[in-house]
């Protein structure tokens, strides 16, 4: 249940991929974490299904999945979340400048402020930590501290991404809320917003009744 101060809240839902990041986040961690005789070998093996996404003809969800599969099955766990705290760091100076300021204005209102994205856990939850925001995300599987290679939820993109916001929280119990996205992937979540912004459509963020100044 929530607490009934909820009410007066907001909540703010960021994309993360191509809004608050500029860039492609899940294939820069591939190439930060392993070494790159790795990424050949295991890319050679998947190729058919790259040829097939570059074409449009293989969907970016399966390919995501087939991607980390390929990459990351038989990982040891503690070694590459090590990797992946150092990736997570790397990124922070890295972010959108003005969505990560809309982002820090979010939370000197007091907003509730979730990064929802098809990416993976393995190094979103340190992005997460860092700047002190909730998480729905892709969720990998470990046994024995090893990572499978398996997802242990659906890819967390399009109809996903609203299903698991609506599992996590009763939106009734916000005033406000906010969507920021940047592609079709993220229609589903800024449909469940009151103001939304999409990346290279929008030219103006929601107006918030804060204004901070940043420095990363």
């Amino acid at each position: 249940m929530y607490a009934t101060g909820k009410k007066n809240k907001n909540l703010a839902l960021f994309d993360f991929d191509g809004t608050l990041c500029k860039k492609d986040s899940f294939t820069g961690f591939i190439f930060y974490a392993l070494s790159k005789r790795h990424i050949v070998k295991q890319g050679i093996k998947i190729l058919p299904w790259i040829q097939a996404y570059y074409l449009n003809a293989y969907p970016a969800h399966a390919m995501r999945s087939k991607l980390f599969r390929a990459m990351f099955s038989q990982a040891n766990a503690p070694d590459l979340q090590h990797i992946a705290q150092e990736y997570a760091a790397s990124l922070i100076p890295q972010l959108n400048l003005p969505l990560f300021k809309q982002l820090k204005q979010h939370q000197a209102l007091g907003d509730d402020v979730v990064l929802v994205s098809a990416s993976v856990d393995v190094y979103l939850q340190h992005v997460c930590n860092l700047l002190k925001i909730d998480l729905i995300c892709t969720q990998t599987e470990q046994v024995n501290h090893i990572y499978t290679g398996q997802y242990t939820t659906p890819d967390c993109s399009s109809e996903q991404k609203k299903l698991r916001i609506l599992e996590k929280y009763s939106l009734d119990h916000y005033s406000v809320i906010y969507a920021y996205g940047n592609s079709r992937e993220d229609k589903e979540m800024l449909a469940l917003a009151n103001y939304t912004y999409m990346v290279g459509v929008d030219k103006i963020m929601p107006k918030l009744p804060i204004d901070i100044q940043i420095a990363i």
